[in-house]
C-alpha cells in the first residue's frame, strides 16, 4: 500500500493531540507531536543548554545559548540592537503534528485536521 504524510501546525499541544485521537481510527502508519522554536535544542529565555560561553546572544538576551543555536540567537535583528524589539520568536502555529496515513485514509484524514482548526 502506498502511504502519504501530513504536517499540520497547531496552536496548541491540546489541540494537536485532539486531533491524534481522532485520526486513530484511520489507517495511521506513523504520528508524533512536537513543538518547534527559534533555535532549535534550546530555549533561548531559559538556561536549559549551559556552556558558559559569553556571546551577543547570551548579553543581550541574559543565556547561555552555546554551539550553533548561540549562533543562530546572536544573528537575530533584536540580539543586535538595530531591532525596536519585537522578536520573540515562532508564535501562534508552533505545535507540528506529523501523521503518515495509508493513501485511502488521506482525505479523511486531512478533513479532520483541517475541520480541528489545523494549518496544513
Amino acid at each position: 500500500m502506498a502511504e502519504k504524510n501530513i504536517l499540520a501546525y497547531f496552536k496548541t499541544p491540546e489541540e494537536a493531540e485532539s486531533v491524534s485521537r481522532k485520526l486513530q481510527s484511520l489507517r495511521v502508519v506513523d504520528m508524533s507531536i512536537d513543538r518547534f522554536s527559534m533555535y532549535p535544542g534550546t530555549d533561548p529565555y531559559g538556561d536549559r543548554n549551559l556552556t558558559g560561553m559569553d556571546s551577543l546572544s547570551s548579553v543581550t538576551f541574559g543565556n547561555t545559548i552555546g554551539g550553533d543555536a548561540g549562533v543562530l540567537a546572536a544573528t537575530n535583528t533584536s540580539a543586535s540592537g538595530m531591532s525596536d524589539g519585537d522578536q520573540g520568536g515562532p508564535t501562534g502555529r508552533d505545535i507540528l503534528l506529523t501523521v503518515v496515513v495509508e493513501e485511502e485514509s488521506f482525505e479523511k484524514a486531512m478533513k479532520i485536521i483541517e475541520e480541528a482548526g489545523g494549518f496544513v
